[in-house]
């Protein structure tokens, strides 16, 4: 039985995680979660105001069928493309998320309550496309609290200030550099400002940069650990946090500047950072480390369920852990250089990996659900 000192508890540390300037946000969405209620649960009880998709999420919830086989069979019917199929579910499901989210999305002036979509990964170093396929989405959705996700990579840069440009708001993703982070705000700046010489009002427009944090320890950690000495072993697990906490200070860099005070004057946003993958991968780490060690104001905190109820449970908020640190972080990523493991290798390896990993993912949703559609094809004849 769970008594009142317990759930106190549980709901204090997501509370101060929030009272700390964090956004909360769930990593993962299925048609299963909606439709039980489950994230109208987590909305009320363990402070999330937003939700985050990618292809691999949608993998996981589409390829599994559950929730979905009165619309496929519909589909089917229809004689939809495969592409098409996966399209109308996926709007759906963030459509129907939005709606969920609508009331903190209203109770925060826009800044929270917000649903991401992704734009097909297949299609992340052509930027034309990469445009089209973002108006397409926002209009296929027409949630005025959706924000659409487009890749860091150098064909995403200019997507993300045309997107910008057109009113549209957007959840920049797989940032892992600290150079492709300061071109990511820039893209955003320049959106803006090709926004507000349209006459769009800059209030309206959200964004949130996505900088991937566990897989920087998953990359460099092996190559510590490959390196075996002391000095090696002792750095384990200390470039994420060193990393996004120079991401922080890049962006405070940036948002004190001459630039953005113009546009923050005629009512612009700040582009919020986003700690993405923050389950940890390492189990000797603790669950909650990349939310723990990652506090600071005016940020978001994208969590996977697991990272969500360990932080509810034993989560350890205690302040801000960012911006009192970036003497130490760049002290971090320096030993980690000098022992012969290059940054700038690292981060264009996982950027590659993100990419390839997202392309597979989506792929496997195409297959699974030309599978489920042929077979109720063959059904209904």
């Amino acid at each position: 039985m769970i008594t009142v000192t317990e759930v106190t508890a549980t709901a204090g540390a997501l509370k101060r995680l929030s009272d700390e300037g964090v956004s909360i946000w769930l990593d993962d969405l299925s048609r299963k979660r909606i439709e039980s209620g489950n994230l109208a649960e987590l909305v009320d009880t363990k402070n999330v105001v937003g939700v985050t998709t990618n292809p691999s999420i949608f993998q996981a919830a589409i390829g599994s069928g559950e929730g979905y086989e009165e619309q496929l069979a519909d589909l089917a019917v229809r004689k939809v493309t495969v592409e098409e199929a996966v399209r109308m579910m996926t709007t759906a499901d963030v459509r129907a998320a939005a709606d969920i989210l609508r009331p903190v999305y209203e109770a925060t002036g826009g800044r929270d309550g917000r649903v991401s979509i992704e734009v097909d990964p297949r299609l992340a170093h052509h930027t034309a496309a990469t445009i089209a396929e973002a108006k397409q989405l926002a209009w296929l959705v027409d949630r005025s609290n959706v924000m659409i996700k487009i890749p860091a990579t150098k064909a995403g840069l200019p997507a993300i200030t045309e997107v910008i440009g057109e009113g549209i708001s957007v959840n920049v993703t797989l940032i892992f550099s600290l150079e492709r982070y300061r071109e990511v705000m820039d893209a955003y700046l320049a959106g803006l400002e090709k926004a507000r010489a349209a006459g769009i009002d800059l209030a309206t427009i959200h964004s949130v940069a996505s900088f991937f944090v566990s897989r920087v320890d998953s990359e460099i950690d092996k190559r510590l650990t490959a390196l075996a000495t002391d000095e090696a072993l002792a750095l384990k697990g200390k470039a994420a946090l060193a990393n996004a906490r120079l991401a922080y200070q890049a962006y405070e860099e940036v948002f004190a500047g001459g630039r953005w005070t113009g546009l923050a004057s005629a009512g612009a946003n700040r582009q919020r950072p986003l700690w993405a993958s923050t389950g940890v991968k390492d189990p000797s780490y603790k669950d909650t480390l990349y939310v723990d060690e990652l506090v600071a104001p005016g940020t978001v905190n994208t969590m996977p369920e697991a990272t969500l109820n360990a932080t509810a449970d034993h989560g350890d908020i205690h302040g801000d852990t960012v911006t009192g640190g970036y003497a130490q972080a760049r002290a971090d990523l320096d030993a980690v250089e000098r022992l012969g493991i290059s940054y700038d290798v690292v981060v264009k390896q996982l950027e590659d990996e993100g990419v390839a990993k997202f392309e597979v993912a989506w792929q496997d949703l195409l297959d699974a659900v030309a599978k489920s559609l042929s077979g109720k094809g063959v059904d209904g004849e």
